[in-house]
């Protein structure tokens, strides 16, 4: 390490954002595409697109979800049903399935058991069978924390040690920066490594505030998983009653009664809610043991009154239909300040103008990422000049670099534009069709891997970058072939989010052609000296620079 704080800043700023850059780019990318995570389901699903152009009043909606659940689920001891909102106008129900055991009713299930689910016509409160089954957004939500194909824990660990990386990168490269105003204004294309030091100068400092939240507030969101020793010596292995105290919510019976009771109209019990709230506030309904002597059932607030993520919930009881619980619990101090820093990194209560300014700070941090991990391979490259001249190569370390920052810069993209084009391809009534869809994400982002490993080239990087182009803006057309949601009709019928989808992959897809087309671009070229051209095979730095 270098003598001196600003030189030293920069030794860890160097090697921090380059050990976690690739996982960091994954996780930017689908942490990005997370914040309209709803439009992304809705797209995925153009069977349930005809329904959304009617209103149905929100009471309406809850007794056909009631029903539904009463034939479909009637020994679960746990209903969820989530009201149709501006964001989903669908009517979705979930379910704990039944125990094996019937003695063992409304006792603490495994952690992570799956629900059972369905999606409901709002209006008939009959099921969308015809619906494709699909994760949609919450595949790439998960995915920006939770990886996939291996266990949650080892994956909350990887993905929280690259986010302690990622802060200590930002707090070191802005100790580094000395003209870090300036420089936001700068931009010398076609200047090889000045200009790309430009473009992550210029995106680090457009969204430096955004890049600070949403890594400080990512890593306090799990922050009982890093540092857990505080709650395991007060609590034990009862962490659920941990998170009941600190949130003071009211919790259910743990076991259930098992002495059959009728469940009481929730419709009322909405109206009270209402009336509380406001119309259309409430977002979710939760029935602890339905039909049974101890049944609760609690209304929580939609998201967007407040910037915590824990909203405000009154408790019915189940029964009798007396409240439990007022409408607005006073949150402990620690609560509410949790709820606030995990709100500000889902970004919940975000208008749609706040919501677009999210994802384009979050397109930034992917850039800066991108352009962060290029520049160090331009940098180092340059210790090869000589070698490279007299037809030599460059190191192994470097090649190595080269493959990753290619593989993870396009290829992710790619992956996920697979992921897409997979929703409309697969039949279906195909069965484990969620994980078929998985497998297209993760088989295109393996094959662009390979090739960028094989051959780091300028070429390779034309390739793969016009391959995501090609995937990305071809999704409107797709679109419009399989389904009659095309973008005139969705235009036409006021299905924003279904439009905004096309419009916004259309996008996208230009934005990385445009980048392709670039990389052969001639004065690209020139910007690399002519023994480079002619004797490296792993030119890296021509594609980058």
């Amino acid at each position: 390490m270098k003598d001196g704080l600003r030189q030293s800043m920069a030794w860890l700023h160097t090697w921090t954002g380059l050990l976690a850059g690739w996982i960091l780019f994954l996780v930017f990318c689908t942490g990005a595409a997370s914040y309209y995570k709803d439009e992304i389901t809705l797209w995925m699903k153009p069977e349930v697109h005809q329904s959304m152009t009617r209103q149905v009043a929100p009471a309406t909606a809850t007794a056909a979800a009631v029903a539904f659940l009463e034939k479909r689920a009637p020994r679960s001891d746990r209903w969820f049903i989530d009201l149709p909102g501006e964001r989903e106008p669908t009517l979705r129900t979930m379910w704990a399935p039944p125990p094996a055991d019937p003695a063992k009713a409304g006792e603490p299930r495994q952690r992570r058991a799956r629900l059972a689910n369905a999606t409901l016509d709002p209006a008939t409160g009959e099921e969308l069978a015809a619906a494709r089954a699909t994760r949609g957004g919450e595949f790439l939500y998960r995915m920006h924390f939770d990886l996939h194909y291996m266990p949650v824990i080892w994956s909350r660990w990887i993905v929280g040690i690259c986010a302690m990386f990622m802060l200590v990168a930002i707090l070191s490269g802005i100790v580094t920066h000395k003209r870090i105003f300036k420089d936001f204004f700068t931009f010398r294309p076609a200047k090889g490594q000045r200009s790309w030091l430009d473009a992550h100068n210029a995106s680090a400092v457009l969204a430096l505030p955004y890049h600070l939240m949403i890594t400080y507030t990512g890593i306090v969101t799990l922050m009982f998983l890093y540092m857990p020793w505080g709650v395991k010596a007060v609590y034990q292995d009862e962490r659920d009653k941990f998170f009941t105290e600190l949130r003071q919510s009211v919790p259910p019976d743990p076991k259930a009664s098992r002495i059959p009771a009728a469940l009481t109209a929730l419709p009322p019990l909405l109206a009270q809610a209402t009336t509380a709230w406001g119309d259309g506030s409430v977002g979710r309904i939760i029935v602890n043991h339905p039909r049974q002597t101890n049944a609760m059932v609690a209304f929580y607030r939609r998201d967007g009154k407040d910037i915590a993520v824990d909203q405000p919930a009154m408790v019915f009881d189940g029964v009798t239909g007396a409240l439990i619980s007022p409408p607005e619990p006073k949150a402990a101090p620690a609560a509410h300040t949790q709820g606030v820093m995990i709100g500000l990194h889902a970004a919940r209560f975000s208008s749609p103008a706040l919501r677009a300014l999210f994802f384009i700070a979050g397109l930034a941090g992917c850039a800066m990422v991108a352009t962060g991990l290029i520049l160090w391979a331009v940098k180092e490259r340059q210790k090869f000049t000589k070698a490279l001249a007299r037809g030599g190569r460059v190191s192994f370390g470097l090649r190595l670099v080269d493959g990753l920052n290619l593989g993870a810069i396009a290829g992710v993209p790619i992956a996920i534009a697979a992921y897409f084009w997979s929703n409309r391809l697969l039949p279906v009534g195909l069965a484990e069709r969620p994980a078929m869809e998985a497998a297209w994400f993760f088989g295109a982002w393996g094959a662009a891997a390979v090739l960028a490993l094989v051959r780091p080239t300028r070429r390779m990087w034309q390739v793969l970058l016009g391959a995501g182009g090609v995937l990305f803006a071809g999704l409107p057309v797709l679109n419009a072939v399989t389904t009659e949601s095309h973008l005139a009709y969705s235009l036409s019928h006021g299905l924003l989010q279904v439009a905004g989808f096309d419009l916004v992959v259309l996008a996208l897809g230009i934005g990385l052609l445009f980048a392709a087309k670039r990389m052969g671009s001639p004065r690209v070229k020139k910007e690399v000296k002519e023994p480079e051209v002619k004797q490296s095979k792993p030119v890296l730095a021509r594609g980058a620079a």
